[in-house]
Order: C-alpha cells, then sequence, then structure tokens
C-alpha cells in the first residue's frame, strides 16, 4: 500500500496527474476578464431593458424619468467596465 502511494505523490510532483497548473498572474487575469464580461453583458441587457422601458412608457413622466435614470446609470455602469478594463490590462501588461 505504500508503494501505491508514493508512485500516486511522484506522479502528482512530476504533473503526470492530468491537473493544469496555472500561474497567479494567469488566474488573475481571466478572473478579472470573467468578471468584465458578466458586468458588460449585464450592463448592455439594463440598456436593452431601458429602451424598452422608454418605448412603453406611453409619455409617464415618472416611467419616462425611471428609464432615464436606468439607461444613464447602465451607461455610466459600462463606461466603468471599460475603464478598469483598460487600466487593468494596462498594469498588468507593466508588470509581465
Amino acid at each position: 500500500m505504500k508503494h501505491i502511494f508514493t508512485q500516486f505523490a511522484q506522479k502528482i510532483s512530476a504533473g503526470g496527474s492530468g491537473i493544469p497548473t496555472v500561474g497567479g498572474d494567469s488566474l488573475l487575469h481571466n478572473g478579472l476578464n470573467l468578471v468584465y464580461f458578466i458586468a458588460g453583458a449585464l450592463a448592455v441587457i439594463v440598456i436593452i431593458i431601458a429602451g424598452i422601458m422608454y418605448t412603453i412608457s406611453s409619455g409617464d413622466a415618472g416611467r419616462v424619468a425611471k428609464a432615464k435614470n436606468l439607461l444613464t446609470y447602465a451607461i455610466v455602469g459600462l463606461i466603468v467596465v471599460l475603464c478598469a478594463y483598460t487600466i487593468t490590462g494596462f498594469v498588468m501588461g507593466r508588470f509581465n
């Protein structure tokens, strides 16, 4: 039994386990890209919803104001996500 554990430990240390090894930089880069993608997609969905709300508001001042505010916040959020993507890409590019 001890021999089996020794072989298993040697396979793991040699990288033969089939488990991918990812460095911290790559993991951080992939994680940030995932977050930026989700935030950008969510902002685009909110922009579409705000456009639909604006279209079906029928001139009601309260509903028009709510749709405009939603649209404004979604666009500002999208700009923040794009700026964050640019800044982190620049910073990570400097340290590679």
